[in-house]
């Protein structure tokens, strides 16, 4: 299996490169010689993957060694020597750090012990220093040497820390960027002391912290007093070393906590480090090269601020900084419960919801969640409900630190307000007078601070934050959910916007932090959370919540029914608050809902809302890949494991098995919903266990369908289940089956009884996207004539053939045939097909519609056609001919026909080159005996004077429509309108 650290080194290196670059990046690997599994993979795939999901896609499907060598390869074609350069030492170099729990530990004693006996104890002072910045940077009960091995992941891509790294002219620009709490300052720290003492020699090297949670309230400074700020020792010696600006490292710390206006850090940039300027000017004056231009640059931000950098620093190295990866969650759960099976229970609980996982990544999530669950576990708790949300477990978190009745209501509603309004500015540090503004002293934080859901801050003693970003996007939730006081009803709320502009869509564009506030606020919403809430700190909760929620649901923005991600966000929202009254309130407009399912967590969440929605009528589903296992093992869904021997399983059974119990309530909904008339299942990747589950809730008595569609979905075997388990559906009257269909024996006999059932009432049959033997289409005409109910019959882009066409034909042109509206779109037939096809014109009294859209039948077999069309027999009413190979010759037999006595209503002769033959055309629409009503023409011919020959005709024949556009592109599903 390949490595998680290539995973993460390959993308960081892929980061690097400008999307033109990434583009180019993509096309040479494409000439290389792909292994296996990476040729299988759909291009379209890897074309559209951004840095990180190209990483992720080439680790899925290649060998480490293909990986590494071709990267490297990659990267030297691309003629980018510091890249290049880089992939060496990460990808070939270095592959052996890997196999190694700490290697610089390892490095680290070789260098002690050839070191001279002074310098010994500056490396013992060195590690003391580091484990104290882990100390005072991660959370309570964590290993210094757990994160240090999180840091050194990260590190080894700074290149002024490597001295393996290809040097540049300029001095380094490195940019740590990720969400709230995953490092960055810890790893930031950490480079400071590197820079400053693992490079031991004659020479010092300086390193200065500038945190911008400090800094955003400071007055005009110099730049040189500003450094000085917290290293008083070095305030004689400044000038000294800032003449030597190579030796220095600065690190600017969270400058997206920098409180500026827009354009603040551009504006007068300044070179003087001697002149006062305010604090913006002088940071920007050092991004922008002007201050200290030989220094090197360390800057930590959130993702927000990347747009303000890309406008200031010159050439940055950007590094996301992912915090704990997967395996390092799995680790530090074992390292805080130390039992084995209670650790994997926990972390199993947090990895089932998809959205705490992810907040996972920040150390102080894992705390706290493993310090809620474990909490639970000790008092002989079911932990599993508290992670079906992360409203819940947030909740049990809070509430379980504080005593019952701890009366400190009020002091929770001004933490309330004051994250609301870091919440709208954009900001997650607070100032000893933010705080005196609301009446709070420290000592009424006293109990917060003791307990883990506030923080001060180590570097500066007035500034404070919540536990996390989401801690005070929960704490912005209480603002909205908690009853209102007399200021607030005077509309006295400070900055912060009401329930509607939390909610609305323009909003979380500019400020996406609101969108883990509104799930909250949904979350507290739900009555038993409320009543938790005010036993434990006597507050009182707002009973108007629910109707506000109700009013504002608009602005989730899910103007229909199509809207995906307006869809998405709504029904993670209804599942936060897991109230079925508020859900089904909710929900009660749907009729038609497309959802599209790419986790397990997205389809519990589907399923919680849609079982409290009874009116659906139409569900639309697609499944994304890896949401089940592509067939590696066949897990039945009902299997029932003892806890022992469910741990045994390797991961990924685990995971598939708890996707198909969710799978399985999930497909409830299409045999308890009495009223869902319509399935779609669509560009979707089953699995045999999980298709079988779903036709098991479509052949049970409860399941009312009437229209069923299978597109494109796998595996292969599919269809066939999807096919018996319709076969004797007395409601089932459309069915759609397209894709890769296996035409065997066992379909055949499938079909047959799908046919033939006497409670069937199959009128529509759209069957399409396989090659079928001329003898397999015998079979399958053979088929049709005991079938007395179908009339629209769809089999386009199939490979029929005129020999298969020619067996289709006997059957319908049979006198006892019913069938109304027939198909054949993309089949492959040619002129040879037609005579036959004419003849069926002729005999077939209710054929109504016939499409033959994109088969190259050309004039002749226009011709022959024609031939049907003109006896009084034939009641054929739409004719679809687009892209046919029509030229102008084949325009007089179709005009011959329309000024007879013909039942035509509609004709499509677009995407043809007819030419001339449109005057042909003209003369016969002009006689005031044609029927014909509309008119489609879309042509790759185009002029003044054939617009000017429509537009009479037009007017001397009113009941006539002519659709004609000159772009020359088709419409899609051209034969949709009437099959």
């Amino acid at each position: 299996m390949t490595s998680p650290q290539l995973q993460y080194t390959l993308q960081t290196l892929l980061e690097q490169l400008s999307e033109g670059e990434l583009g180019t990046f993509k096309s040479i690997l494409r000439a290389f010689p792909l292994e296996d599994v990476l040729q299988k993979t759909p291009w379209s795939e890897v074309e559209e993957a951004n840095g990180r999901k190209l990483a992720e896609i080439l680790v899925n499907t290649s060998s480490e060694c293909w990986i590494r060598n071709a990267t490297v390869k990659v990267f030297e074609e691309l003629n980018l020597p510091e890249l290049s350069e880089m992939a060496k030492v990460e990808l070939l170099e270095d592959r052996q750090m890997e196999e190694v729990d700490n290697p610089e530990l390892g490095d680290l004693e070789e260098d002690l012990e050839s070191a001279k006996p002074g310098e010994k104890e500056g490396w013992r002072n060195v590690t003391d220093e580091q484990s104290l910045v882990s100390r005072n940077t991660f959370w309570r009960g964590d290993s210094d040497n757990f994160h240090d091995h999180v840091t050194q992941r990260n590190q080894r891509f700074i290149p002024f820390l490597n001295p393996r790294r290809p040097t540049q002219p300029a001095p380094y620009t490195v940019v740590l960027h990720g969400p709230a709490g995953v490092g960055k300052t810890t790893l930031a720290k950490k480079c400071m002391l590197d820079w400053k003492d693992y490079n031991l020699g004659p020479k010092a090297r300086y390193a200065f912290y500038l945190s911008c949670k400090g800094l955003s309230r400071l007055g005009p400074c110099s730049f040189a007093e500003l450094i000085a700020r917290d290293q008083p020792e070095l305030q004689d010696d400044i000038p000294d070393i800032l003449a030597q600006a190579q030796r220095i490292l600065i690190v600017v710390d969270g400058l997206d906590e920098l409180r500026v206006p827009p354009g603040a850090l551009i504006y007068d940039i300044c070179g003087d480090w001697l002149k006062p300027k305010p604090v913006p000017v002088l940071l920007g004056s050092l991004l922008k090269r002007k201050m200290l231009p030989k220094a090197a640059l360390l800057v930590t931000t959130r993702p927000r601020s990347l747009r303000d950098l890309q406008l200031l620093a010159e050439k940055p190295i950007y590094i996301r900084v992912e915090g704990f990866l997967e395996e390092d969650r799995r680790a530090y759960f074992l390292r805080h419960f130390g039992e084995e099976d209670q650790a994997t229970r926990a972390f199993e609980l947090m990895r089932s919801n998809a959205a705490l996982f992810q907040l996972g990544s920040a150390p102080a999530v894992c705390w706290m969640v493993c310090t809620s669950l474990k909490l639970q576990m000790e008092n002989g708790e079911d932990p599993a409900t508290t992670c079906h949300t992360c409203t819940g477990l947030f909740l049990h978190f809070l509430c379980s630190r504080f005593p019952k009745g701890a009366q400190l209501g009020g002091t929770l509603r001004a933490l309330s307000i004051l994250a609301a309004q870091g919440l709208w500015a954009q900001m997650s540090v607070f100032h000893r007078e933010d705080l005196e503004s609301f009446g709070v002293q420290e000592s009424d934080l006293r109990p917060f601070l003791d307990r883990g859901i506030l923080r001060q801050d180590r570097d500066s003693k007035d500034c404070y934050s919540f536990l996390h970003l989401s801690f005070q996007q929960f704490f912005t939730a209480l603002f909205y959910a908690l009853e209102k006081e007399e200021e607030d009803r005077d509309g006295h709320a400070w900055d912060i916007g009401d329930v509607q502009r939390l909610l609305s869509g323009e909003e979380r564009v500019q400020n996406p932090d609101l969108i883990q506030a509104g799930h909250f606020l949904f979350g507290l919403a739900n009555e038993k959370r409320a009543a938790e809430l005010e036993t434990t700190f006597g507050c009182v909760m707002s009973r108007e919540i629910k109707q506000e929620l109700l009013r504002c649901r608009a602005n989730l923005h899910v103007k229909k029914p199509s809207s995906m991600a307006g869809l998405r966000e709504l029904l993670c929202c209804l599942y936060e608050s897991q109230e079925g009254e508020l859900t089904k309130a909710v929900m009660a407009p749907f009729r038609e809902i497309s959802v599209h399912l790419t986790s397990k967590s997205e389809m519990v969440q589907c399923y919680f809302s849609l079982k409290h929605c009874p009116d659906l009528e139409k569900l639309s589903l697609q499944v994304a890949k890896g949401v089940f296992l592509e067939n590696y093992v066949d897990l039945e869904p009902d299997l029932e494991l003892e806890r022992d021997s469910y741990f045994t399983l390797p991961n990924w059974a685990r995971q598939d098995l708890q996707s198909l119990h969710v799978w399985k309530d999930f497909c409830s909904l299409v045999s308890l919903n009495s009223n869902l008339k319509f399935l779609e299942v669509r560009q979707s990747f089953l699995s045999e266990s999980s298709v079988r589950v779903l036709c098991d809730h479509i052949v049970r008595n409860t399941c009312h369908l009437q229209k069923a569609e299978i597109k494109n979905v796998t595996p292969d075997s599919a269809y066939r289940d999807f096919c018996l388990a319709f076969i004797g559906k007395p409601t089932l009257t459309h069915l759609t089956l397209e894709g890769h269909i296996e035409w065997e024996r066992t379909m055949l006999l499938l079909m047959c009884d799908l046919f033939r059932t006497p409670r069937g009432n199959l009128q529509y049959l759209r069957f399409g996207g396989h090659s079928a033997t001329p003898e397999q289409w015998a079979d399958f005409s053979f088929l049709l004539k005991a079938n007395q109910s179908l009339r629209h019959l769809h089999l386009s882009a199939n490979l029929l053939l005129d020999e298969g066409a020619k067996l289709l034909y006997e059957t319908i042109g049979h006198p006892t045939n019913l069938l109304q509206k027939l198909s054949l779109e993309n089949c492959r037939l040619t002129e040879a097909s037609c005579k036959e096809l004419a003849n069926v014109l002729i005999v077939n009294q209710h054929l109504t519609h016939l499409c033959l859209a994109k088969n190259p039948i050309g004039d002749r077999g226009v011709e022959l056609l024609c031939e049907g069309l003109s006896y009084p027999d034939c009641k054929l009413q739409t004719l679809v001919l687009q892209q046919c190979n029509i030229t102008k010759r084949g325009c007089r037999p179709i005009s011959k026909v329309l000024q007879g006595v013909c039942s035509l209503t509609d004709l499509d002769l677009s995407l043809n080159h007819i030419g001339c033959g449109l005057w042909i055309l003209c003369k016969a629409l002009e006689n005031p005996d044609c029927n014909l009503k509309h008119l489609r023409l879309k042509t790759y011919d185009t002029s003044l004077e054939i617009e000017k020959l429509l537009e009479e005709v037009k007017g001397k024949n009113p009941k006539l429509t002519i659709d004609c556009d000159a772009s020359g592109e088709a419409a899609p599903g051209c034969c949709d309108s009437f099959c």
